[in-house]
């Protein structure tokens, strides 16, 4: 069993000196530190936080100065932890004093489940009220539908006839690869071509 200490500061500016000296206070015999200097918005761009997860083994411990540390929203700590709990690693945050190897560490955890099942409950609610208010008021959600140009017909011959790429074609019709394919499709349908 091995105590690994994640610490994180959001910018280069920042000092980890905090959080060093809290480990000292607490006497934390510490195994391995993985330390950044990054924002916590985005688990994907945060090379020692993935690099801990892949070294953690059953048994170990991680430990952070607080929650905020290891992640800055309820989906990426709720994603976290579940990492954790599959390898058989216990996650203690100091400040919050959550302690996962306890039951009522467990029972903690078992409250943030809870919490962020919520957030997301309450999100899809509030998505699905708008779009119910915007249908009841006439108007448009979502994106808007890809329309083809005053030169997609023309554009579309010569492309037909081998006198432009398809990527010219979309250059000038200013579509990407995806919605350029779409629209052929659908124009195709609507001109009776198949």
């Amino acid at each position: 069993m091995a105590n690994i200490v994640y610490i994180r500061v959001s910018t280069e500016e920042q000092n980890t000196g905090r959080q060093h000296a809290l480990l000292s206070d607490k006497s934390i015999k510490v195994d391995k530190i993985f330390e950044e200097k990054v924002s916590g918005k985005n688990v994907k761009g945060r090379p020692q936080l993935n690099a801990m997860l892949d070294y953690i083994r059953a048994g170990d411990v991680v430990i952070v100065e607080s929650i905020s540390r290891l992640a800055r929203s309820t989906k990426d700590f709720i994603t976290i932890l579940d990492t954790l709990h599959t390898k058989g690693v216990a996650f203690v945050s100091l400040k919050e004093n959550v302690d996962t190897s306890t039951p009522q560490g467990k029972f903690m955890l078992t409250v943030f489940g809870a919490l962020a099942e919520l957030e997301r409950a309450t999100i899809r609610q509030r998505q699905q009220e708008g779009i119910e208010l915007a249908l009841a008021e006439g108007r448009v959600y979502g994106r808007p539908k890809a329309t083809t140009g005053e030169t997609f017909e023309s554009n579309y011959i010569e492309w037909k006839r081998g006198k432009i790429t398809a990527v010219e074609f979309m250059r000038r019709e200013k579509l990407p690869k995806s919605t350029f394919y779409k629209l052929v499709k659908r124009w195709e349908q609507e001109q009776g071509y198949k």
